[in-house]
């Protein structure tokens, strides 16, 4: 079970319910694809370019808007087996997801695909960075993570 928080803070992009679904869809598929035997909580955050530039600049130095942040709260190792659960809830806060809904729905447009596809296969992405999946400066790990993406995003039937 995964339990999202989900705070608007963009008046572009409508998130809609179909949306919504999705994500949690694709947040559940990525813990069960990882074998995550756990129920989880996520903050997910949707926002504009302006905004997540921001963000990127303050956190990562980069002053320009991006697609996606990932901001994880535990550290993982390669396996889900030692991550620990808050007492009051019994979840495991895995972090928080801010996606720029301006920019996915530039980009859905670029690559020709729905903007569900592309709401999905950045909260797929994200949510492997959340389990402790790199790719910067590592194309090894580029390669692992667009496996793994296209795996989840085929299952669930959201394709380009």
């Amino acid at each position: 079970m995964v339990e999202l928080i989900i705070s608007n803070e963009q008046d572009k992009i409508e998130f809609t319910e179909e949306l919504e679904n999705a994500v949690k869809s694709v947040c559940e598929a990525v813990l069960a694809e990882e074998e995550c035997d756990f129920d989880a909580e996520i903050s997910l955050t949707l926002t504009d370019d302006e905004s997540i530039r921001e963000i990127n600049r303050e956190h990562r130095g980069i002053d320009k808007p991006t697609d996606v942040l990932s901001f994880p709260m535990l550290e993982f190792d390669g396996d889900c087996y030692d991550a620990e659960e808050e007492p009051d809830s019994g979840l495991v806060v895995l972090g928080d997801i801010v996606i720029s809904m301006e920019r996915a729905a530039a980009q859905a447009e670029e690559y020709g695909h729905g903007l569900k596809r592309e709401v999905a296969f950045l909260t797929a992405h994200s949510m492997l960075h959340l389990l402790g999946y790199d790719h910067v400066d590592d194309e090894e790990g580029e390669r692992v993570m667009r496996e793994k993406q296209d795996k989840i995003l085929n299952g669930l039937n959201i394709t380009r």
